[in-house]
C-alpha cells in the first residue's frame, strides 16, 4: 500500500462521504452510525493536470494518462482505538499502511447528524484522534525500549539508541507528536522511525468539512482548526464533503460553472490531490506520442535514468541519454520538432534531475 494518502476521522464526521466525493465511486458505505465501514476502502484516483490537456491539442494523441494516487479510507476511530476500542487496533495497522494522513474534521453543524461526541468541537476531534495514534506510538515504542534494554547491556551503540527512545517517548508521553521532535534529523531517530514506522511520523493534512457558507466564510471551527494546523506545521485544506458529491454527475465544465458560482476556484478533490501528491514527495514528467500523452510519477529530486525505470526497469538500466524538452518551451514552440529546431531540447546524462513537467524521451541500450 505504498505511497498512500489515508483518510481517518471520528464517525459522522463526512470521512466516507469524502472518500466517496473524491473517488467518484459510491464504494464506501456513508450512514449515519458508527463503524459502518469496517474494511478500509481504496481507491486509486487520476491526478488533475491541466497539462496534460495543452499537450494533447498539439500532439492530438489517442489517449491521455494521468499520473495517479491511492486514497483508504479507513474506518473511524474512537476514544480507546489503540486498546482496540471500536476495532481500533486493526484500523490504526491501516494506517501505518499509508504515507500520509488526510484527517477529515466536522465543521459545521446538523442536527440531523449525530456527533459521537455530541457536540461539534473540532479541536477536541483532532485530540481524541491524535491522542490514539500517540498512545498506539508510545505502546510500540515502549515494547521496542524493553528490547533495547537488554541489547544495551552488550552494546554501546544500544544504548545511545535506548536514550533517544526514552527520551522520545517522554515528549511523546506530553501529547506530542513524533514529527514535532527537535531531533528528527538524527540517525537515531531514523532508525527507531524505520523499525517501529511512528504513525504520529506521518505528514498530515487537515480536512476542514464545512457547510456550503463555511466554504465562503470561515466558521469559527475552520478558524480553530487553521490556528492548530499552523502551530503543528501542517496543511489545512477546506472543503464540503455535500458539495463533493454533487460534483461527481457534472462534467468539467458544469463542475466549474457551479464552482465559479459559489466562489470557489478549486473542488476539495483538486486540492487534496494536489497538496497530496505534494507531500508524498512526488511529481511527473511527461511523455507525448501520436498514441499516448502521459503523466509519468516519480519522487522529486529524481535523475533521469530513475525517471525512465518508471516506464520500465530496462530503461534505467541500459540507459544512455534523455531527450528533455522544458514543458513551457513545449507548449511555445508548438510541439518536439518546433522546440529542437529553436534548441530547446536537451541531451542530458545520467546525473540530470528531473524537473516537474519536463517532457522526455529516452535513448537506451536493450
Amino acid at each position: 500500500m505504498g505511497l498512500a494518502i489515508g483518510l481517518v476521522g471520528l464517525p459522522n464526521v463526512g470521512k466516507s462521504t469524502t472518500f466517496n466525493a473524491l473517488t467518484k465511486a459510491q464504494n464506501a458505505e456513508a450512514a449515519n452510525y458508527p463503524f459502518c465501514t469496517i474494511e478500509p476502502n481504496k481507491a486509486v484516483v487520476p491526478v488533475p493536470d491541466k497539462r496534460l490537456g495543452e499537450l494533447a491539442k498539439i500532439v492530438n494523441p489517442e489517449r491521455i494518462q494521468y499520473s495517479t494516487l491511492d486514497f483508504v479510507d479507513i474506518a473511524g476511530l474512537v476514544k480507546g482505538a489503540s486498546q482496540g476500542e471500536g476495532l481500533g487496533n486493526k484500523f490504526l495497522s491501516n494506517i501505518r499502511e499509508t504515507e500520509v494522513i488526510l484527517h477529515i474534521v466536522r465543521c459545521f453543524e446538523d442536527d440531523n447528524i449525530v456527533h459521537t461526541e455530541g457536540t461539534i468541537d473540532p479541536l477536541r476531534d483532532v485530540e481524541i484522534i491524535e491522542g490514539e495514534l500517540i498512545l498506539a506510538d508510545i505502546e510500540v515504542l515502549s515494547n521496542r525500549i524493553d528490547r533495547l534494554k537488554k541489547q544495551a547491556k552488550a552494546d554501546k551503540a544500544a544504548k545511545a539508541v535506548l536514550d533517544f527512545a526514552e527520551e522520545l517517548i517522554e515528549f511523546l508521553a506530553d501529547g506530542n507528536l513524533a514529527r514535532n521532535f527537535d531531533k528528527t534529523d538524527t540517525d537515531e531517530y531514523r532508525q527507531l522511525v524505520n523499525e517501529v514506522r511512528f504513525l504520529t511520523d506521518k505528514e498530515i493534512m487537515y480536512g476542514a468539512n464545512t457547510d456550503e457558507d463555511g466554504l465562503l466564510e470561515d466558521n469559527e471551527y475552520v478558524l480553530s482548526l487553521k490556528e492548530h494546523a499552523e502551530k503543528n506545521n501542517c496543511e489545512i485544506i477546506k472543503l464540503c464533503a455535500k458539495v463533493e458529491e454533487e460534483l461527481i454527475g457534472l462534467d468539467d465544465e458544469e463542475a466549474q460553472e457551479f464552482l465559479t458560482d459559489m466562489g470557489v476556484t478549486e473542488s476539495g478533490l483538486e486540492q487534496i490531490i494536489h497538496k497530496g501528491f505534494d507531500k508524498l514527495g512526488l511529481m511527473s514528467y511527461f511523455t507525448a506520442g501520436v498514441q499516448e500523452v502521459r503523466a509519468w510519477t516519480i519522487k522529486k529530486n529524481s535523475t533521469a535514468p530513475r525517471a525512465a525505470a518508471a516506464i520500465h526497469n530496462d530503461f534505467e538500466k541500459g540507459f544512455i541519454r534523455a531527450e528533455v524538452i522544458a514543458y513551457n518551451d513545449y507548449i511555445e514552440c508548438g510541439g518536439e520538432g518546433k522546440a529542437k529546431e529553436a534548441g530547446k531540447m536537451r541531451l542530458e546524462g545520467k546525473e540530470y534531475i528531473v524537473a516537474d513537467g519536463d517532457v522526455m524521451h529516452f535513448r537506451f541500450n536493450v
